[in-house]
């Protein structure tokens, strides 16, 4: 039986070169196939190429099932925030009616947190009518509920503006609001309502904005503006330039422009983050690189080609730690004073920390904004002292009415503002609007970075914890019906 391969796996779809894979018949005599063929099971759960190990499962769905299965665990515990990918394994035990297998992965999943609605879903339907599947489609849907006492705050008008980046100015208690299709930097009130502060300047390298971030104590703000199609503006010229774009808060007048070293491929600019004494730090997307402004100079402080892509760069209170994220293998932290990278750790078993579009520091906590994990939310990651590991977890937010694709946001005061219907998706890779009449008024929702603070939350620390067990029932194939 063929099954339908993995929804996304670092931004991969399992069917090699975007097409179906072809019939076993026609790969008799290919030598990919041959090779393939031959793959051990200790040598495919030997490997820790991600986008080779896609390959093969593509090559091996529906030709060579056990080789299928091993491929697929292997790329689960490879990428153990994907829910998708162990969604489709626990589908592929199911297809095989392999309980034990099946329901093991998706109590673990429910573990973690994921939310599915699984009753009624035909792939499961070999394996469902047990005590054991009642417990797992209760708890997977419960997951799945909305929790959390945040709101949106206000509403900024709807058009084809693409408002991807938020900030504070505490001197004019306003928010500045950066559209990707205009160029324009806003400024809007508490009721939504805004003005333009900072005009798109081709000219001057002021395109696409795709994050921004204030720093009051130096009358600063620094954009980055992206020459991306999506940007009216856009030409040929523009493809690949970037620019880290220095402005007087108080005045919006230019005064510097900094571009990424020269390097073939081109650059996207879309992670920013200002530290202690104003040092600023910018993630590169596509190169999966970090840089730090030094004195005149965008100057390269770390570099990963085996990262997806470079999420929610944050910097620690104490301004000697810069965080990121990586949306498929989770959180990572840079020593700033040895220069040497970091996994953040964390217990899996219990907390999935994948889907990251944006994190924020806050008193000795992370913050994380995760539209890609289902169901979406926003979580507070308690730290232990020394930043490497997470002792704790609070959800803040999770699948609320208004969350459709989250976004960028600031921490004001004790609250986490953030873009809670982000309208990319109404993009087409040419940077053409599909429909206007989709476009929405771009809900700010706010949460409480201080709920539930003196709980302890989903403890998370690096001691094991024992598998979980449906309780009063046994998650094997001879689980009575």
């Amino acid at each position: 039986m063929k099954v339908q391969a993995a929804a996304l796996f670092l931004g991969l779809v399992l069917a090699a070169a975007g097409h179906a894979a072809p019939t076993a018949p026609d790969l008799k005599d290919d030598p990919r196939w041959k090779a393939a063929e031959a793959l051990t099971q200790e040598q495919i759960q030997a490997s820790t190429d991600r986008n080779s190990l896609a390959r093969l499962a593509d090559l091996y769905n529906g030709r060579d099932f056990d080789r299928f299965v091993w491929t697929l665990e292997r790329l689960v515990a490879l990428t153990p925030n994907s829910g998708e990918l162990k969604l489709q394994l626990a589908s592929v035990y199911a297809s095989r009616d392999m309980k034990s297998k099946a329901y093991d992965t998706l109590v673990h999943m429910q573990v973690q947190g994921f939310g599915y609605d699984l009753q009624g879903d035909e792939r499961f339907e070999k394996v469902n009518g047990t005590k054991v599947w009642t417990y797992i489609v209760e708890n997977l849907r419960a997951n799945a509920k909305p929790f959390g006492e945040g709101k949106v705050a206000f509403s900024l008008p709807k058009g084809d503006r693409l408002l991807e980046s938020l900030d504070w100015d505490p001197k004019r208690q306003k928010f500045l609001v950066g559209s990707a299709r205009e160029g324009v930097v806003y400024l809007a009130d508490k009721s939504g309502a805004t003005e333009s502060f900072i005009a798109p300047d081709a000219k001057a390298g002021l395109w696409s904005v795709l994050a921004l971030r204030a720093d009051p104590e130096r009358d600063l703000l620094w954009v980055l503006s992206d020459g991306v199609k999506v940007f009216k503006g856009f030409d040929a010229d523009m493809l690949g330039k970037a620019w880290l774009m220095k402005y007087q808060l108080s005045s919006g007048k230019l005064l510097g422009q900094y571009a990424p070293p020269e390097a073939s491929g081109g650059h996207i600019l879309t992670s920013l983050a200002v530290g202690k004494g104003g040092r600023v730090y910018v993630a590169d997307a596509v190169r999966r690189e970090i840089y730090q402004l030094d004195g005149e100079q965008l100057k390269l402080l770390a570099a990963n080609p085996r990262l997806s892509a470079v999420n929610g760069l944050s910097v620690s209170g104490d301004g000697n730690t810069l965080y990121f994220a990586d949306p498929s293998l989770g959180l990572f932290g840079f020593d700033l004073a040895t220069a040497k990278p970091f996994a953040v750790g964390h217990n899996p078993e219990r907390l999935v920390v994948g889907g990251v579009e944006a994190m924020y520091w806050y008193d000795g906590c992370l913050v994380i904004v995760q539209p890609q994990m289902v169901p979406a939310r926003v979580m507070r990651l308690k730290l232990a002292k020394d930043g490497r590991s997470i002792d704790a977890a609070m959800p803040l937010d999770v699948a609320q009415p208004a969350f459709a694709s989250l976004g960028a946001g600031v921490v004001v005061g004790q609250d986490l503002y953030f873009i809670a219907n982000s309208e990319k998706a109404l993009y087409d890779s040419y940077g053409v609007l599909r429909d206007e009449k989709l476009l929405e008024p771009v809900r700010v929702f706010k949460s409480n970075l201080r709920y539930a603070w003196d709980q302890p939350g989903i403890g998370t620390a690096l001691n094991a914890v024992p598998a979980a067990q449906p309780q009063g029932a046994t998650a094997g194939d001879g689980a009575k019906k």
